[in-house]
């Protein structure tokens, strides 16, 4: 004998359950974005104050704005998609690898082993671009709908 009021209750119980836990998943996921946007925008306005504050930007102050610049886009393209920009993260690393590389030459005036290392290594991480846009356009994976219901826009390799 099958109970078939204790099997849709249980359907409708799973259901509830459900779309509670996706309630505050995505809440959880809006409010992490927002404070991490929120981070980004803090910490670039307070480089910029300190720039202002000197009177002039060095080049390590500008690619520090850059790197700001590029993880806000990759919190506005999350926020849209859904989805991590790969090389976004990639080109924030080269960015902050060229930087290091400045600001040691400005600093030290010696070339050494670490300029090469630090060559090597954005050597490496430009590589990793081209293996990913090669990848994601060889290889492209299938459209997933997005939050609202439509088709993402983005292309394979950003994600």
């Amino acid at each position: 004998m099958k109970l078939d009021w204790a099997e849709r209750l249980r359907e409708r119980m799973h259901g509830c359950a459900e779309s509670l836990g996706n309630l505050l998943v995505e809440g959880f996921h809006y409010l992490a974005l927002f404070a991490i946007g929120g981070t980004v925008f803090w910490s670039a306005a307070a480089a910029f104050g300190g720039m202002v504050s000197k009177g002039h930007a060095s080049i390590d102050d500008i690619l520090l704005l850059f790197i700001y610049l590029e993880l806000g886009a990759m919190v506005g393209i999350y926020f849209k998609t859904n989805h991590m920009p790969v090389r976004f993260l990639i080109y924030v690393a080269m960015t902050a690898l060229t930087r290091l590389m400045i600001a040691d030459i400005q600093h030290n005036h010696v070339p050494d082993d670490g300029i090469i290392l630090v060559s090597v290594a954005l050597l490496l991480l430009a590589l990793a671009i081209l293996v990913v846009r090669y990848a994601s356009s060889r290889f492209p994976s299938p459209a997933s709908p997005s939050r609202g219901g439509e088709r993402d826009l983005i292309s394979d390799d950003e994600r």
